[in-house]
């Protein structure tokens, strides 16, 4: 199954798709970005954004889709737009993944690395170490999605327990996808 990371943003989104097992398989299929011109007026950024993530999740199907959520702003300006693009990202992530998931940048950095408050450099290592890939993925914003990605990666035994009636019996607890 396909679990695509989302690092949001409106300059700048990162991108990062990986398959695994539930056995916790991973291999990175893809890491890029979404890159909006900051001279367009934010709509036609948003529509810019929401065209292209559409196209990407068309192309990847994924099953889980892991969007960070917004932890702290220092520029109340760029946290509303940031917040807008959320929304976009939310909104289509919600018409193809059975599955969506929204933790803060301590909580998925916690679990890829051992440090809530772990460094890029640290998060690249992890993810260059995990992926077994021979190069860091660049730039950033995409070593971050992949960072996101494998954190969601973590997480499907739990969600596909819960989610699963036929778990039940298991001591699973059936949750419904909201």
């Amino acid at each position: 199954m396909h679990v695509l990371g989302i690092d949001p943003g409106v300059a700048t989104i990162g991108i990062g798709v990986i398959e695994t097992t539930l056995s916790q398989n991973c291999k990175a299929l893809s890491w890029l970005t979404i890159r909006t011109a900051a001279g367009l007026p934010l709509q036609d950024r948003l529509q810019e954004i929401q065209n292209d993530i559409a196209s990407i999740f068309s192309e990847y199907q994924p099953t889980l889709v892991v969007l960070e959520r917004l932890f702290f702003a220092k520029n109340e300006r760029t946290a509303l737009d940031v917040a807008h693009a959320r929304g976009i990202l939310l909104l289509e992530a919600g018409k193809y993944a059975s599955y969506i998931l929204e933790p803060s940048p301590p909580e998925w950095k916690l679990s890829i690395t051992g440090d809530g408050s772990a460094s890029k450099e640290q998060v690249q290592r992890m993810v260059t170490s995990q992926l077994h890939l021979t190069e860091i993925p660049r730039p950033d914003d995409a070593a971050d999605a992949l960072a996101l990605a494998l954190f969601g990666a973590s997480q499907l035994p739990l969600l596909t327990c819960h989610t699963a009636p036929a778990n039940a019996s298991k001591g699973c607890t059936p949750l419904t996808k909201t």
